[in-house]
């Protein structure tokens, strides 16, 4: 196995086959995001969303998608330019991978693409021990979704955190309290009909825990370039905490810990979850 990548590993590695897709994911994502340094995307754009919490700050679960949002508008961003630098650098660690661009309506503000590889075959590449790929399906295909917002909402700081496997390199990032406007702007209005993500209040308790500041500003920008908020009063923490709390009233307990289940790594987590811890998370978000 290639030294760097051995980097990227986690000692001791998981014992599923589950267990091992998920590295090889995150590894991919790692390869990624070094591969956009070396094409200077960061230059126009930053890093935000769960797998930021994942890969710069240590957030306890796996995460799939990797999202970016560009630091001012533009119609012109063009994602092939990007996408041959990402194939080249996990080219470069044995990986064989195609990149593909999705195509939307005119309309839509957020670009798409997807990184895709045989788990099965990637696997033998970081040495997955034998009895675990006895689980893994020889013809299934992993994604890795990628989406840059080309028209945020105003109202964000970012910051340069540093990545230090498999190389040294910067990332520029949203700062913590704008990307907690972010997950609380997804927690309240994501579109997933009668199903709920978990994934979305494990983040929130994590938050809560370590990184209460929340941009209410931004937060605001969000929800009116969403529609989710068009009053001529600014947002205030009173108005918010009450779509929180009617938000935490609805949730179903059980459903959220099965959505996020296969994200954790320690289940006694999700043990304590209830509508009363949520309340009190509430609590403690500190409005900047």
């Amino acid at each position: 196995m290639n030294t760097l990548l051995r980097t990227l590993l986690p000692d001791p590695l998981p014992k599923s086959g589950e267990g091992m897709v998920s590295v090889l994911r995150e590894a991919m994502q790692n390869l990624a995001l070094l591969g956009l340094w070396r094409a200077k995307f960061f230059e126009k754009a930053a890093f935000y969303g769960d797998t930021s919490l994942r890969l710069l700050h240590g957030l306890g679960r796996f995460s799939e998608d990797m999202d970016f949002s560009l630091l001012a508008p533009s119609k012109d961003f063009n994602f092939l330019y990007f996408g041959e630098y990402l194939q080249k650098e996990l080219e470069a660690f044995g990986f064989q991978v195609s990149f593909q661009a999705r195509e939307k309506s005119k309309d839509s503000q957020v670009k798409s693409a997807f990184l895709k590889t045989n788990p099965y075959q990637q696997l033998l590449v970081i040495e997955t021990p034998v009895d675990l790929l006895a689980g893994i399906d020889r013809q299934k295909t992993l994604k890795i979704k990628i989406e840059v917002d080309t028209d945020p909402p105003s109202g964000f700081d970012t910051e340069m955190k540093y990545i230090f496997n498999p190389l040294q390199f910067p990332v520029r990032t949203y700062t913590l309290p704008d990307l907690f406007a972010g997950k609380m702007h997804a927690m309240l209005f994501r579109n997933w009909k009668s199903r709920i993500k978990g994934r979305d209040w494990y983040d929130f308790i994590w938050y809560s825990s370590f990184h209460p500041e929340l941009n209410l500003s931004h937060l605001e920008q969000r929800m009116r370039q969403s529609g989710n908020y068009d009053t001529p009063d600014h947002l205030t923490k009173e108005v918010l905490n009450d779509m929180l709390i009617s938000k935490i009233e609805g949730i179903d307990i059980n459903s959220a810990r099965d959505e996020v289940r296969p994200f954790v790594y320690d289940f006694r987590s999700l043990d304590s979850w209830s509508p009363d811890l949520f309340r009190e998370a509430a609590k403690r978000i500190k409005y900047v």
